[in-house]
């Protein structure tokens, strides 16, 4: 069992930078690879980066590459993820999530844990 804790979410306007944290209360955070994903309004949950317990190990979603990038301190037991020029439609509830040793690093069905998610909100 892992807990997680996001913070960071808050309101920014179109073009600005904001950055989500994920502290995990356990030891172990540095064996499991770390995701993010989000969830628009009226949209399923949706995968945006992971990184493994390698920090050079990441991927993103297309849809965010170039603008955010996601980054861990495992003596820390906490994962970043930098978020810059952002859009409107990145508004979104953002979750971090634990890896699970197998299954699919882009969907959500590959995840064992979850935090409770935080609200970010871009304006036009």
């Amino acid at each position: 069992q892992v807990e997680l804790v996001e913070s960071g979410g808050g309101s920014v306007q179109a073009g600005g930078s904001l950055t989500l944290s994920c502290a995990a209360s356990r030891r172990t955070f540095s064996d499991y690879g770390m995701g993010w994903f989000r969830q628009r309004p009226g949209k399923e949950r949706e995968f945006v980066a992971v990184i493994g317990w390698s920090a050079g190990n990441t991927l993103y979603a297309d849809s965010v590459k170039g603008r955010f990038t996601i980054s861990r301190d495992n003596a820390e037991n906490t994962v970043w993820m930098r978020m810059n020029s952002l859009k409107p439609e990145d508004t979104a509830v953002y979750y971090c999530a634990v890896k699970s040793y197998s299954g699919s690093r882009v969907d959500s069905s590959g995840y064992r844990y979850w935090g409770q998610g935080t609200q970010v909100t871009v304006a036009s």
